[in-house]
Order: C-alpha cells, then structure tokens, then sequence
C-alpha cells in the first residue's frame, strides 16, 4: 500500500468519525433524557510521533502538549503519542506527516534541512543578535509563520502546517575529551551537530556528522565522532554523555535560537471543527509556557548533577570561537542570499532584530552583576 492510500485511509476514518458522532448526537437529542451531543461523540484520535528517544526528557516536554489538548477538548480529541522510530525514522518526520502516516510530529525544523536549507533557519540560523524568546516572537510577530507556510506549501508542496514553541537556550557547543581554547584546537576534529550548524563548523575546520539524537554517543563510543553537541544538560545526562566526555562547553552561537516544531497534516487540521482545530493551534502556545519553565527547572539541576555527581568540568565556549563562528556565519549568509527564499527569510529575520533586539539591550540591566552581587564567587568564568 502507498503512503498516498495510507493518507487517504486516514482522512476517511476521521471523517467517518465525525459523521458517527453527529448522528449519535443527533440520535440521543431524540431521547428526553440524552446526555449532550458532545458526550455522545467518539473521540478523534490522531497519531503523534517525536523525533526523541521515549527516555528523553523531550518526549516528556511532548506529552505536555498532549495532556493539554486532551483536557482543553473534553477528551474529544486523545492524541497516541509515539517515540522516534516508532513509525518513521528520527529524521523523517516532516515525510510522515505530509503523507499522511502520522496526523502530527514534535521535532525541530533543522532535521528536514536536507530537503531545503531554508529549514534551517527557522532555528538553526545565522545568529543575528536575537535570544531565543526573540525569535520565537519572530515567527509569531515578525512575518515568521507566513514566510514557513510559503517555504512548506507553496514553494516544497508540502501538506503540512507547522508552528513553533518553546524557545531553547542556547545548545552547548557540547561534549570533548579534552579542554579546548581555540579553533586550532577543533581542527579536524569529527563533530556531530544537524542543520546549517553542519556547514558552519564543516567551514570552520570541522567534520561534521548529522545523527539523531539516540545515535549520539554509539557513535562517539566507536570512535565515529570525537566530540558532540546535542540541545541540553538533562538529554546529554540520560544519553550518557558524560561516560564519554568530561569537558562541557556551553553558550554558543551555532545553535542559539532554537525551537520545536510541531508538525500538522494540512488535511487532518482542515477537516476539523473550528474549535477541535483552535485547541490544537493554540495548544502549542500554551505548552511553550510550560515546556519553558520546566526546562529551566530540569536543566538546570541536571547541570549541577553533571558537575558535581558526574565529575564534569562546566566551561564557557572560548572567546575565540566564538568570534570565529560569527565570521564563519557571514561568510555563509553571502552564499545563502543567492537563494531567493533564503533572503526573504534573513532579511526579515534582520530587520526584526535590528528594531526589537535594540529595544531588548538598551532596557535590560546586567542580570550577571546582580547575580554576582547576591551570590558571590557563583560565576567562574
């Protein structure tokens, strides 16, 4: 059977599962002692797969937004959430969904940058000057959304409606055997990361890898990658990261504003009542508050357990590198701008930084010196 007649199969069961549903509505409205139509209903179940092992703390991040939608719709929509591989491949989600072998995905745009770069950029982009809640308020705000939908539906013919949530912290520039302090030092090394992070560290010296996630530390523990990067301290923790590497670098500009994404088929979200498609819009919304704060808590405790359980040393990624990742980014962005898309999208992604990140840096105070104020001798940097 095609993926085509699968697709097909699937829109039809929904749709009977409406008809079925407003008949036996409408058949115990003809009883004097009916419950509501609603209560009569089936619920529309919908398949949901991530691009996370099921031990990952982002699978969790995933049922959050399950668990939301399942009590905002009364149970009239329950959602089978599934690991990666469970249906299709970590990397392949985007597939899935537009053909219709899943209704919904939870990954992160940069794992179908393979099909097009502009993928990338909707969270493994250039870094312009833009934190991660920057832009996240982008794709809302800024012309974001519209320009994805024109990437995915009109430009790649996808049958997909993708929105954002969550704005990351920055990925660590991740996981090495020995100290580093300069670019001389990352020369050659094999290095795992996904997305336009691949040709950016690749043109800094780098070999690059682009593994799933579950993947990861196989790979370094046969000698496939000599270092690696993959989001967060509580994933690297449940990987294992820290059984291969001792040195763990943090902040960097390779990854610095991302986001997941949530992946609908378009035929799925048509088909709906009004209000069935609201709650799974404006699910992600809500589950990006709380995804948010539950990040912060984990995160940051993992951290700790890291370096004081774990005996791993916590380091800032080196000034020097730093600075070379921002020049390796514009050299790119030059060869990028010849795609058209790609330059509708930067240039938007600019022109919104430039306006809202000035506002963003002439209010904020130095939340370090305060920190440093109340907690001293915290911070060794």
């Amino acid at each position: 059977m095609t993926r085509t007649s699968d697709k097909d199969k699937a829109v039809s069961r929904r749709s009977f599962i409406r008809r079925g549903g407003a008949l036996a509505g409408g058949a115990a409205a003809t009883t004097l002692l009916a419950a509501p139509a609603v209560n009569a209903q089936s619920p529309l179940v919908l398949k949901m797969q991530t691009s996370w092992p099921a031990s990952d703390i982002w699978q969790t991040m995933a049922q959050q937004y399950v668990d939301r939608v399942q009590a905002m719709s009364g149970d009239r929509i329950q959602i089978d959430l599934l690991p990666a591989g469970a249906v299709v491949g970590a990397f392949q989600v985007m597939d899935g969904v537009s053909d219709g072998v899943i209704d919904i995905a939870h990954s992160v745009s940069a794992y179908w940058y393979g099909k097009n770069k502009a993928a990338s950029l909707f969270g493994t982009g250039p870094v312009f000057g833009g934190d991660p809640n920057n832009m996240l308020s982008w794709f809302y705000a800024g012309g974001g959304r519209e320009l994805y939908r024109e990437l995915t539906q009109d430009q790649m013919g996808l049958n997909v409606i993708g929105l954002m949530a969550f704005p990351m912290p920055a990925q660590p520039f991740g996981w090495f055997k020995e100290p580093i302090s300069g670019v001389e030092d990352i020369n050659g090394m094999k290095y795992r990361t996904v997305g336009l992070a691949a040709d950016l560290l690749q043109s800094m010296g780098m070999s690059v890898a682009q593994l799933p996630g579950g993947e990861i530390v196989p790979a370094m523990e046969r000698g496939v990658i000599d270092a690696f990067e993959f989001n967060n301290p509580s994933s690297d923790l449940r990987f294992g990261a820290q059984d291969v590497a001792k040195n763990y670098y943090l902040g960097s500009y390779h990854q610095a504003a991302e986001a997941f994404e949530f992946l609908f088929n378009r035929d799925v979200m048509e088909d709906l009542e009004p209000d069935l498609r609201a709650i799974l819009e404006h699910g992600v919304e809500a589950v990006s508050t709380y995804n948010t704060a539950f990040a912060l808590d984990n995160y940051s405790a993992d951290l700790l357990k890291l370096r004081d359980e774990s005996g791993v040393t916590i380091h800032k990624t080196p000034e020097g590198i730093l600075q070379a990742q921002l020049e390796a980014w514009s050299e790119m962005i030059t060869e990028l701008e010849q795609d058209e898309m790609l330059k509708k999208i930067m240039d938007s992604q600019r022109d919104w930084v430039k306006r809202t990140v000035y506002y963003e840096l002439m209010d904020k105070p130095d939340y370090a010196l305060a920190y440093d104020h109340f907690f001293p001798g915290e911070l060794k940097l």
